[in-house]
């Protein structure tokens, strides 16, 4: 019978393995199209990986904790007839973007139906259907999908067509996925007793009731990116103490009735970034990347936010052209990454283009930090607690002291291509704009 090679799909821009995690399915069972076969993961995030065709599993080409090249052959699916195999080099298509309005015309004459879209993978024979019958990213998007995690199969679109034709009224509400659990903490390794345990690190000793922890595959990989990191790039800092008074007063003000009305909590973060896409704007050779000897200035200002796992791991989901949103906007945005980074649900594309990001420190009850660069960016910002404290107040009338909300600002920079004024005036001009908000603003 035909022998079809089930392979690595593209995972993201830049990724180039993938560790397989988990086989779903074992030798001699039944596979149907667009069904998970098994899961694998880069350094951030988890995915299924669905058969293109109907068959049976004849043969694992790898076990579960091997890493896997793009492109490599995972494994075999014997099949009722003859299917052409998937090619090597499929590039990755990222879920598209909203169109502009210039481009929206376009889009609807010549509509392209991608592999990721809307936090939903879509298998090439899903795809190939909704081109044939004329069914447009956005609608394609809309059909509840009862595949796993929302996935929208064979059956659903088949299903959608079938109504969609006989005229009957399509529902168009976005499926919820179900939930995936979160990933494991740490393991221990239990009842292994660590005196027999010798360290590669000869300057550790073992004592009685010392135990060995194996770390989990993403932290290893943190381990990795950050050592590299310290290693590319010669870290400085700058830091600033900012008052945060106005913003606190302004959040306390509006958030019970943001929160009624847009169904979302507001927090501090969503300020944040506002203000960091303008400051970026204004000193733009922050927003810069380094190949060798040439310095790559971005177009796009893509904003990475650090968010920490329940399991104490770190990932850093990026707002894509955040100056293009407004506070309402960054707040469902910031809001959605967070709670599906948390959640292991984010798409590969999610993590990945980041050209700046920040980390809040605050939220642990730190006041300052010196947060390490993301490669291949060249700063990071943090923000510390915001805390009550005495300060001077300047008026016409005198000086006088007063209780003030301040929080410290700290910048670290790659120091091969943003020198001390830059890096100093970067968070000088931010906690500006932070000390200046207008705290009689509405949204």
């Amino acid at each position: 019978m035909p022998l079809y090679k089930l392979r690595l799909p593209h995972m993201g821009e830049g990724v180039i393995e993938a560790t397989l995690t988990a086989w779903l399915k074992e030798t001699g069972d039944k596979i149907e199209e667009d069904e998970g076969v098994f899961e694998v993961a880069t350094d951030k995030v988890d995915s299924e990986v669905p058969s293109e065709v109907s068959g049976t599993l004849k043969e694992k080409l790898f076990k579960e904790g091997d890493v896997i090249k793009i492109g490599e052959p995972v494994a075999i699916i014997e099949t009722e007839v003859e299917v052409e195999d998937a090619e090597e080099d499929v590039p990755f298509v990222p879920a598209i973007e909203e169109p502009s309005a210039k481009e929206k015309t376009t889009v609807v004459e010549n509509p392209e139906w991608q592999s990721a879209s809307n936090n939903r993978f879509y298998s090439p024979l899903v795809r190939n259907i909704a081109k044939v019958e004329g069914i447009s990213q956005a609608e394609l998007d809309s059909i509840p999908g009862t595949g796993r995690d929302g996935r929208v199969t064979k059956d659903d679109i088949l299903a959608y067509v079938k109504k969609r034709k006989s005229g009957e009224t399509v529902s168009a509400t976005q499926p919820q996925p179900v939930a995936k659990p979160a990933s494991p903490s740490v393991p221990v390794i239990q009842g292994k007793s660590a005196a027999g345990y010798t360290p590669a690190n000869k300057g550790i000793i073992i004592e009685p009731g010392d135990e060995i922890i194996e770390m989990d595959r993403m932290r290893k990989l943190i381990a990795e990116h950050m050592v590299r990191s310290k290693h590319t790039s010669p870290h400085v800092q700058s830091f600033v103490e900012v008052d945060m008074t106005k913003i606190v007063r302004w959040r306390n003000r509006i958030k019970e009735e943001f929160l009624r009305r847009e169904g979302e909590k507001i927090t501090f973060m969503p300020v944040f970034v506002y203000y960091l896409v303008k400051t970026i704007k204004d000193y733009p050779m922050i927003n810069v990347q380094v190949d060798g000897d040439k310095i790559i200035k971005k177009k796009n200002i893509n904003i990475g936010m650090a968010v920490a796992l329940p399991n104490g791991n770190l990932i850093v989901p990026v707002i894509k052209n955040a100056d293009q949103f407004n506070l309402t906007g960054l707040t469902k945005k910031i809001n959605d990454l967070a709670r599906r980074a948390r959640e292991n649900k984010l798409q590969p594309d999610e993590i990945l283009g980041g050209t700046y990001s920040i980390t809040n420190i605050g939220t642990f009850g730190n006041i300052a930090g010196t947060p390490i660069i993301p490669q291949p960016q060249v700063a990071i910002m943090a923000v510390g607690a915001i805390r009550k404290v005495p300060a001077v107040i300047e008026t016409p009338d005198g000086d006088f002291i007063g209780i003030r909300h301040k929080m410290i600002l700290s910048h670290s920079y790659d120091h091969r291509v943003v020198d001390g004024m830059l890096g100093g005036l970067f968070v000088k001009r931010f906690g500006e704009y932070l000390e200046n908000f207008d705290e009689n603003m509405s949204l």
